[in-house]
């Protein structure tokens, strides 16, 4: 029987990497025994005190009911203290933040939220592919903006404001930028800041690499102004190597939490009060865990150097995050020929910038969530190329 998808599916494809997994799978079943270097899901665990927590509570027999829509008020409190230790942002526990299932499902809420048919939102390119899937399937349309190496991956101002910005609702931006790696300057934060107050967009800020290889963490949320124009998402994903638990935020003015709380309430029945707890416990870790994890990013980071160096692609050392981008050699078309050929002769898989946006088909992109030993046997596969 021929059923009709909706028409909001048009144009929207499966994500790039489900696609990809299922022909490794293919390969792998084939005996290619592939080296998957392309996703960035975190192999590290929690910290050992999160998983007791999750533990201990979970054999409670008063914690498996529902819970609030808006969090309980013990992570809501820890988000708080997080940002505050952190990022130097104050933020009302009960007011100004949301907890969500994991950041992704924030970037939907938004835009199910703000966006009606014929509203605008712009798209950084290179950037996450989900910010545009969000915004076509809640009806609006995606404008990319691109983002060039020569300009530190910033958007260029100047050529925005020649364009239309009429119908613009939100602009999303994403620093530390996956998948560039590029910080953000204190002078890009205040123009984003302008730039929203100036044209009355929403600045949707996905901050969810913040701590990874970088000794400076911050929040668009720290700058002058911002809370009347930014909502930020953040993530435990990468940060507490939680990314399976699901469990993220939303930081906004109480306005913007209201607003968004009227179509979340409307799309699930809150949290496991366990997992929010453990959340809790990961959000109070010190310093001492931030550093234990980067050590090992560090360590694996100077092996993908070594890999992309056998491959003959160039890039910055200063890029923060968990992957590493880097420039394809010259005489390949694209990052895809690059990848395949790693792929179809090394058996090692690397991401093609193109999925990322027109603006990355010159790039590469390499994950860190992997083992030294995964990498040096990498290195060794490709050397046979």
């Amino acid at each position: 029987m021929a059923i009709s998808t909706s028409t909001r599916l048009e144009g929207i494809g499966e994500y790039y990497f489900s696609q990809k997994l299922r022909e490794i799978d293919e390969l792998n079943k084939a005996g290619k025994a592939i080296i998957n270097l392309g996703i960035g899901s975190p192999d590290l665990p929690p910290h050992p005190d999160v998983i007791k927590v999750l533990q201990e509570e979970s054999a409670k027999p008063n914690v498996h009911a529902y819970q609030s829509y808006k969090g309980s008020p013990i992570l809501r409190s820890a988000i708080k203290d997080w940002y505050a230790k952190w990022y130097g942002v104050d933020l009302n526990p009960d007011t100004e933040i949301l907890p969500l299932i994991g950041s992704k499902e924030g970037i939907m809420h938004i835009c199910m939220t703000y966006l009606n048919e014929g509203d605008q939102a712009l798209i950084p390119n290179p950037g996450y592919p989900t910010y545009s899937s969000a915004v076509k399937l809640a009806g609006g349309t995606a404008v990319p903006y691109e983002l060039k190496e020569a300009n530190h991956w910033e958007p260029d101002f100047e050529a925005l404001e020649q364009t239309d910005l009429s119908r613009v609702k939100l602009f999303w931006v994403n620093y530390p930028h996956m998948p560039t790696g590029q910080l953000a300057s204190k002078a890009l934060m205040e123009k984003l800041i302008a730039f929203g107050i100036k044209h009355q967009i929403l600045i949707c800020h996905d901050n969810p690499y913040s701590f990874i290889l970088n000794e400076n963490p911050f929040s668009l949320l720290s700058v002058p102004g911002a809370k009347d124009i930014v909502i930020e998402l953040n993530s435990l994903s990468k940060s507490q190597n939680m990314a399976g638990w699901r469990v993220g935020m939303l930081c906004a003015a109480k306005e913007r939490i209201d607003e968004i709380l009227r179509f979340k309430s409307n799309m699930d029945s809150g949290m496991f009060l366990p997992l929010q707890l453990a959340a809790a416990k990961a959000l109070s870790l010190g310093k001492d865990w931030y550093d234990s994890v980067n050590t090992i990013y560090a360590a694996r980071r100077k092996k993908v150097f070594e890999l992309l160096d056998l491959i003959g692609a160039t890039y910055s050392k200063d890029q923060v995050g968990m992957f590493v981008w880097a420039k394809i050699p010259n005489g390949y078309a694209d990052g895809y020929a690059v990848s395949d050929k790693v792929l179809y002769e090394a058996n090692v898989f690397i991401t093609p910038g193109g999925i990322f946006g027109s603006a990355g088909n010159g790039y590469i992109r390499v994950s860190l969530c992997g083992s030294v030993e995964r990498f040096e046997q990498a290195i060794e596969s490709v050397k046979q190329i």
